[in-house]
């Protein structure tokens, strides 16, 4: 498709024929030699002499070129572009923040798989986990891995190849043997400090008590309320076990209540398969669509054929000339 970047250039094109019309002629005097046989060359020459100026007329080919140049160089100003196919470009208006638990108690195997053999917790987790990310084209992803302490693992990509490259390094133990979910929390609300979206999703997945946290879990989820960060929670442990190795389902519940999320339980991997589809339903993916036509100048084509048709008027005049003075 062929278009005008500035139409408004072919106003001017009239202006050459009002300059013609309105202006008057330029008026000189010229200064001569009066000879006192003037007459007579006059006669010899069969030209009768005239007082007055002289308007120089152009040859009918000459006025059509310069037409024809200006025309050319008005439609170079308009800037033609030849206008491509629009392209849709999708970006995705949420950013996930994953939070996952790595101490020590995610290292037993009361997972199975689905051969009814015994599968390490984490392992299960990391499998389902996988999935859910390959999920999320367009979405921007972080992930948190916590233990004593929590740590970014990737801080916010669209590359989920990498992210996927990063939960394959996790191992148990590797962030301490205790669990720290206030701090992880915490560390997932600034990494949101960086995101520019209104929809902000925190993902826990959590198999213990908090234990080492130097923030409670219940108000760390009270900051992110007041930042509009949801959060759901995922419970994967033993709620009957004792000490650290018991999942604190009631903590899990309050942070999911108090930031506008949902809790989840999962003892198996299809239970945990179940809780990211629900995920999913809950929090439908939103994007802002950018449209663009990609748009190629052609304003070098009119420029080109006025330089030529410059060229070929030009030699045309002097072929014309030396012809009439060999004659």
């Amino acid at each position: 498709m062929l278009s005008f970047a500035a139409p408004w250039v072919f106003l001017l094109l009239p202006l050459p024929a009002a300059v013609y019309f309105l202006a008057p002629p330029r008026r000189e005097k010229t200064a001569s030699v009066r000879i006192p046989f003037f007459r007579r060359v006059a006669q010899a020459a069969g030209v009768e002499p005239k007082s007055g100026s002289v308007i120089r007329s152009r040859a009918r080919l000459q006025t059509a070129c310069i037409i024809i140049i200006w025309v050319l160089l008005v439609l170079a100003l308009a800037r033609p572009e030849r206008l491509g196919e629009p392209i849709v470009i999708e970006k995705s208006a949420r950013d996930v923040v994953l939070a996952l638990d790595i101490s020590g108690s995610m290292d037993q195997r009361d997972f199975q798989t689905d051969s009814g053999a015994p599968m390490q917790r984490l392992d299960a987790v990391k499998g389902v986990l996988k999935q859910f990310i390959a999920e999320r084209d367009g979405d921007r992803m972080a992930l948190i891995i916590f233990g004593t302490r929590a740590f970014i693992q990737a801080p916010f990509t669209e590359d989920l190849n990498s992210l996927n490259g990063f939960l394959d390094q996790t191992q148990v133990g590797m962030a301490g043997p205790n669990t720290a979910l206030g701090d992880a929390i915490g560390l997932g609300i600034r990494t949101f400090e960086s995101s520019e979206v209104d929809q902000r999703l925190m993902i826990v997945l959590s198999d213990g008590a908090d234990t080492s946290s130097r923030m409670t879990p219940v108000n760390a989820s009270a900051i992110a309320a007041e930042k509009n960060v949801v959060i759901y929670t995922i419970g994967v442990g033993d709620p009957n076990a004792s000490g650290e190795d018991r999942v604190d389902l009631q903590t899990l519940q309050d942070i999911a209540d108090r930031t506008g999320g949902e809790y989840f339980f999962a003892d198996d991997t299809t239970a945990l398969e179940q809780t990211y589809a629900r995920i999913d339903e809950l929090n439908p993916r939103t994007v802002e669509t950018q449209s663009y036509r990609p748009r190629q100048s052609l304003s070098h084509i009119p420029l080109l054929l006025a330089l030529m048709v410059l060229l070929v008027s030009t030699a045309g005049f002097h072929f014309s000339h030396r012809k009439k003075g060999v004659s």
